[in-house]
């Protein structure tokens, strides 16, 4: 099992924190794409590691060409030496028409021509392939030998897909290299009675198997030494929840347990700008509905038997103190010694 951590911050701060993790023994590094730029901090994560895996959890495809991603994400492969993995999201139709000025239609069959299109781009380049795609919303029919940078001595980077609907799904089993569950609202429950089955729709439709995708690890999970931790870690999904629960394109999730209503609650709230009251409308009972919990010491056993769809998950717990540091590094061994099937049970 993969363990993975995440940066964010100015481009300043980046190199360090990249070292940081890579000295700590994390194996994939992951950036949001929030406040900055996420092609830029990879970049500057590439320049200054050697070992760590890449990836960008997620940059947001639409405001960009896939061309502009294409070079973009060719460019740090073989800066980092073959490390690479881009994570692309969609974001939903507010923020692509009112964030980024851009413009809007149905996600998820513009996000699977959007991979195919940088796929045919990158096969131009590495295999000397025609520039030949046609879709509906991208055409890639020109490339010329000024605007080629030519093959690299590394694999084709890997394209992860950012998936909460089915119809995205879908399109990941079908043409990703990678599914990331959106972290911020995204349950057990609904990974494997939602997500999961229309993952396999896709593989199914694209004649690919379970071998040919990989799968981060999701799914709202407190963690702690005790009872008293473990409640703060719960905690610490009001924020998430308020923010992802208060949009309508999320509650189908909710609804899936019966909290629709608080959905709506929050959708209200948000539309007033009250933004602490909405996480104060928020129960343990809601959270506990969602989430599931976990003791530091269970961890690696609760990955081998929860979370046996998945390539790699995330891990974080204190390391102000030598003995936190050493039995920080002893459970995230334990974690990384993990072997799963990655493929999800019944499926």
């Amino acid at each position: 099992m993969k363990l993975g951590t995440g940066i964010a911050g100015w481009l300043d701060t980046i190199g360090e924190q990249a070292q940081k993790a890579e000295a700590n023994g994390y194996d994939v590094l992951s950036c949001p794409e929030t406040t900055h730029d996420s092609i830029l901090t990879m970049a500057m994560a590439a320049s200054q590691t050697t070992q760590i895996e890449l990836l960008t959890s997620v940059t947001i495809a639409f405001p960009r060409s896939p061309m502009v991603l294409a070079m973009q994400a060719w460019d740090i492969q073989r800066l980092s030496k073959g490390r690479f993995s881009i994570g692309l999201g969609s974001q939903v139709k507010g923020h692509n028409e009112r964030r980024f000025g851009g413009t809007w239609s149905a996600a998820a069959p513009r996000m699977k021509e959007y991979i195919q299109m940088m796929k045919a781009v990158w096969s131009s380049w590495q295999d000397d392939a025609p520039a030949d795609f046609i879709g509906k919303e991208y055409r890639y029919t020109l490339m010329t030998p000024t605007f080629n940078p030519g093959p690299i001595e590394f694999p084709k980077p890997k394209i992860f897909l950012a998936v909460v609907g089915p119809a995205m799904a879908r399109v990941a089993g079908e043409v990703a290299d990678g599914i990331l569950p959106h972290g911020g609202i995204m349950t057990d429950k609904y990974m494997r009675e939602v997500l999961l089955p229309n993952v396999k729709i896709g593989l199914d439709r694209s004649g690919r198997t379970w071998d040919d995708i990989e799968i981060a690890s999701s799914g709202y999970l407190a963690l702690g030494d005790n009872d008293e931790e473990i409640s703060k870690s719960l905690d610490q999904y009001r924020q998430p929840l308020s923010f992802y629960g208060s949009t309508r394109s999320y509650h189908h999730v909710l609804r899936l347990h019966g909290l629709e209503d608080l959905g709506m609650r929050l959708h209200k709230l948000s539309l007033d700008g009250r933004w602490q009251e909405m996480q104060d409308i928020i129960t343990e009972e809601d959270l506990l509905t969602l989430a599931e919990t976990c003791t530091y010491e269970d961890y690696p056993q609760f990955v081998a038997d929860k979370r046996e769809y998945a390539s790699q998950t995330g891990f974080m717990m204190k390391t102000e103190t030598d003995e936190q540091k050493a039995r920080a590094k002893q459970l995230m061994a334990a974690v990384q010694a993990v072997s799963t099937p990655g493929v999800p049970r019944g499926l």
